[in-house]
């Protein structure tokens, strides 16, 4: 008898083939002496369309919401049916006795096994591979110590309520939003409150006003030092005339050391990664998107085998690894990394609870890299310049603290306060790690994620050494200085900055935040310039139109956590789903009671040619494309057309490509000449052109063609090719 083993990729499932010593390639599967190896990709099985509950729904009306069905149907999905068949197919012979599920260790690679499971009827046991890193090792290990299945039935009962959750009120409200306003408006349990996070940020700053201010500082010649009233002030001055009056009173005076402390501070290193602290340093460091860094550790992971698990939501390790560290250290150990790992392989390793704690590994442990030897130069540049993040931060675990003696010290001018913080490096302890020239620059620039103070940076004092000082020394003032600067608004969200809001709020997973973002971009609901996020017109609005409740955050976070709770067997899925449907048709007839109107904010001048209704302007993955604001009407077309090589026999400019029921034709809209490209009738030649050119005669007033009188001369084109 064999064990039938289900990866969630190809790739991966060559791998375990390889492993298991399953040589015989099939179409759709792998076989050996003892197992059959077959894959998934991605989702196989996914829930209903409502249309497939009743044929109704497939045209989307206010009156058919709420969507409730009493029992979530499951169906294959029609792009990879083929592969379903085969696992099908597989499942059902004879000589299988077992199934082996080696889909990804987490809460969605469950769900894809489990529902392929329920579709083919799977009666037979069932065991779990639960596998932290794709090397030859892990896979032999992971199969000499399968888990029962049944120890994830609660992970598997939280994945369902997951999805089954998103499709309730994803698409109740969706339809409900744009039935009501004729307009493509996407919501969501988690994005919706993320998009209201970042409408909230732009709020602030449009309703910022930004103040003048005055700082007073004192120069002595080998220092400088800020004036503050007290210790607890920021050393702001409001009026012009009162920072005046403090430097005329400091003019050519001296200070008095009144106060001098000297504290030895020491920084710990940063701890390992989790998929969200390492989304947030790769967007910091390397401009990466959430989106990006997703992709590129799944390939680190994946094919190069070269990093554990990515979709981790713990920074800690757990005490079984803590012998692998070493082999881990001596893999790593070349290139510029050759040093700083050797340093540590011949010493005993400091491992404390900063670095394992199993109390705080859940499903997978962090983020570090794996025992298998690294070729840099198989790696492309995102790889490297991702895979050098992680392998910093693992070397950083073993490295001591950063140590400087820091001294304050304040002076006293007659009743003015001068205050001035010196720094004495003792010991770069981790930062060590971080000294090429690539991250010097970075790495001090940890800004603080809701830094919104209205402080400009250059408020912040800078180190500086500081001469040696003693108590009651009297010290001469070279030079004071009046400095004007203004309050500034709170920054826009970078991705980064967002991801910490995300996960402060408990709004996603580690493994989804990255889509969300995605969601957000793809619906132009909101922007990214420059690597920072705001809302679009569409976004404004719609914040504006979805019901209040589904805007916070809170709602989203407890259930967040209660599905954490049903993933340990805490919670109740039942009473969760019906909470879900409750607030699915609240939701939907609140906002079919909405009086507020929704404006496209991206109207153009242009009017469709077949209803004569305004044109909207879409970004897509192909450009810009103009899409009639009726969405019963469906008229698209590019709104940057592609050219061809084929130039104008009058101009010699380059034609646009057009596409038109008799096949494509080129176009050159200043001088009005149209040609075929390879139309369906095989028509060419000049017989073609001179029907071309009648037509143009026909068509055209010879004037510079404008869009709609271009779109009219199409429809004749076609008009013609119908007859």
């Amino acid at each position: 008898m064999k064990s039938l083993v289900l990866a969630e990729k190809p790739s991966v499932a060559k791998e375990i083939a390889r492993v298991l010593g399953c040589g015989q390639k099939q179409k759709g599967y792998m076989e050996g002496p003892k197992y059959v190896v077959t894959w998934a990709l991605g989702h196989l099985v996914t829930l209903a369309e409502p249309e497939e509950y009743d044929p109704k729904y497939k045209t989307w009306n206010l009156e058919d919401l709420p969507l409730l069905p009493p029992k979530m149907n499951l169906k294959v999905m029609k792009e990879t049916s083929q592969q379903f068949r085969t696992v099908a197919q597989l499942c059902k012979r004879q000589d299988i006795s077992e199934l082996i599920i080696a889909t990804d260790a987490g809460r969605e690679g469950e769900l894809v096994a489990r529902w392929i499971m329920e579709l083919v009827h799977w009666r037979k046991p069932f065991k779990r591979l639960w596998i932290s890193s794709q090397t030859d090792k892990a896979i032999k290990d992971g199969f000499s110590s399968l888990k029962p299945g049944k120890d994830y039935d609660n992970l598997y009962a939280s994945a369902v309520c997951r999805a089954e959750a998103d499709w309730l009120i994803g698409l109740n409200v969706t339809r409900a939003l744009t039935t009501k306003y004729n307009a493509q408006l996407a919501a969501g349990r988690v994005q919706t409150p993320t998009l209201a996070m970042l409408m909230e940020r732009e709020q602030e700053i449009q309703s910022f006003q930004s103040q003048p201010y005055w700082n007073v500082s004192a120069d002595f010649g080998t220092f400088s030092a800020l004036w503050r009233e007290q210790d607890a002030h920021d050393g702001r001055v409001w009026d012009k005339a009162g920072a005046e009056a403090i430097a005329a009173r400091l003019q050519r005076g001296s200070a008095k050391v009144d106060k001098l402390r000297t504290v030895e501070k020491s920084e710990p290193h940063p701890q390992a990664y989790d998929l969200t602290e390492l989304q947030r340093d790769a967007n910091k460091r390397l401009g990466f998107s959430a989106k990006q860094t997703s992709n590129v550790l799944q390939k680190l992971y994946e094919q190069h085998k070269l990093v554990t698990y990515p979709r981790t939501d713990s920074r800690y390790l757990s005490s079984d690894m803590v012998p692998t560290l070493k082999g881990r250290l001596e893999s790593i150990a070349v290139g510029p990394y050759a040093q700083l790992a050797r340093k540590l392989v011949r010493m005993q390793l400091p491992v404390t609870k900063r670095i394992v704690d199993d109390s705080k590994v859940t499903d997978h442990h962090a983020i570090i890299p794996t025992e298998q030897f690294v070729n840099l130069a198989a790696l492309s540049n995102d790889e490297r310049k991702l895979y050098d993040l992680i392998v910093r931060r693992f070397i950083a675990l073993f490295y001591g603290p950063y140590r400087y003696d820091e001294t304050s010290v304040v002076l006293a001018a007659g009743k003015d306060l001068l205050y001035a913080k010196g720094k004495i490096e003792k010991d770069k302890g981790w930062k060590e790690i971080y000294q090429s020239a690539s991250y010097a620059s970075s790495q001090d620039e940890d800004e603080d994620d809701d830094s919104d103070s209205g402080q400009s940076k250059t408020d912040r004092q800078p180190a500086q050494l500081l001469p040696p000082l003693k108590l009651g020394q009297s010290l001469p003032i070279k030079q004071e200085k009046v400095r004007e600067l203004r309050t500034l608004p709170p920054a826009r969200y970078t991705e980064a900055t967002l991801l910490t809001r995300m996960e402060k709020h408990s709004l996603g997973t580690p493994a989804t935040r990255a889509d969300i973002i995605e969601k957000l971009l793809g619906t132009d609901t909101i922007t990214r310039t420059q690597n920072k996020l705001m809302p679009t017109g569409k976004g404004k609005q719609l914040i504006e139109l979805v019901v209040t409740e589904l805007r916070s955050p809170d709602l989203t976070a407890k259930w967040e956590q209660e599905l954490e709770r049903i993933a340990k067997g805490k919670g109740d899925p039942a009473a969760f789903m019906k909470n879900v449907r409750q607030q699915a048709a609240k939701w939907v007839s609140e906002v079919i009671a909405e009086t507020k109107e929704y404006k496209p904010h991206n109207l153009t001048h242009s009017r469709c040619p077949e209803c004569e209704k305004p044109l909207l302007e879409i970004n897509g993955k192909r450009g810009k494309s103009l899409v009639c604001s009726d969405r019963d009407c469906g008229y698209r077309r590019a709104a940057e057309p592609m050219l061809s090589n084929k130039r104008c026999p009058q101009c010699h400019k380059k034609m646009e490509i057009k596409d038109g029921k008799a096949g494509k034709y080129a176009q050159c809209r200043p001088c009005n000449v149209i040609e075929m490209l390879g139309d369906k009738q095989g028509g060419g030649g000049k017989a073609n052109r001179r029907q071309n050119q009648k037509l143009i005669e026909q068509y055209s007033d010879n004037t510079a063609m404008s869009n709609s009188l271009a779109d009219k001369l199409k429809a004749a084109l076609e008009k013609q090719s119908d007859k």
